[in-house]
């Protein structure tokens, strides 16, 4: 949490003008999908500036350039959404657990470029959830963000076990599911330091319906996970070129 502090200390001048824009822009209803998401990767690089984070990234060119899908990265903290928005040109919206939905500062960022928040003490709630993302892929074009592991790993770059149930919005939108390799992402607000931190991005291979229509869904977070895992043992301890 320490960087955090860093970060907005290294741009007292322009944070409060970042800060108010963002609120004015999520309030107003006069911006789109796309002009606040542009704006959030403005935050996310002079946060990154400020605050001694580099992001480097590879697999961009893997990103289906027709249609929509969901992305499936390993959750390592709360940095990894800031660290998707740097890497990512388009824009998309994001699952996360109701308690992040009031966190000042981040729930801003969330209203910014859409997002559902889901209870998993409640099934009916999440149910309606997993609804909603695939009616939004479908009907409206959107591109999503879901955490298949559910929480946080709080052991580095090992990955849990993702939920099969998290692929129910992709299963029933048929639409393609990308696997992102997230290391050290847990680095820069999960640890108490400012020491400069290099945080990599690797974008996997897609897997597209006809690859998984006769798979359970338990199967398809298997195949993710393995992927996702592959990805860490190869980059881990080195720099993405």
């Amino acid at each position: 949490m320490k960087r955090i502090y860093y970060m907005i200390f290294r741009n007292f001048i322009r944070f409060p003008y970042l800060y108010f824009k963002l609120i004015y822009m999520v309030k107003s209803g006069k911006y789109n999908d796309e002009e606040r998401y542009e704006f959030l990767k403005k935050i996310v690089y002079y946060a990154n500036r400020g605050g001694n984070v580099k992001i480097v990234s590879t697999g961009e060119e893997l990103l289906p350039e027709n249609g929509n899908y969901i992305l499936y990265p390993n959750h390592q903290g709360m940095y990894d959404v800031l660290t998707i928005i740097a890497t990512h040109k388009k824009h998309f919206s994001v699952v996360i657990k109701k308690e992040l939905a009031n966190i000042p500062l981040l729930k801003w960022i969330f209203r910014a470029f859409g997002y559902l928040a889901m209870d998993r003490d409640d099934l009916k709630q999440s149910l309606g959830v997993i609804k909603e993302v695939t009616r939004q892929v479908q009907e409206e074009g959107r591109n999503y963000l879901i955490f298949a592991e559910g929480t946080r790993s709080k052991n580095g770059n090992q990955v849990g076990e993702m939920k099969g149930g998290s692929f129910k919005s992709a299963t029933r939108a048929k639409c393609p599911i990308v696997p992102v390799a997230l290391i050290d992402a847990f680095k820069p607000f999960d640890t108490n330091s400012i020491s400069p931190v290099t945080v990599q991005v690797h974008y996997l291979q897609p897997l597209y319906y006809e690859e998984y229509k006769d798979l359970k869904t338990t199967e398809i977070a298997e195949i993710v996970r393995e992927r996702i895992v592959q990805a860490i043992k190869e980059h881990s301890g080195k720099e993405a070129q």
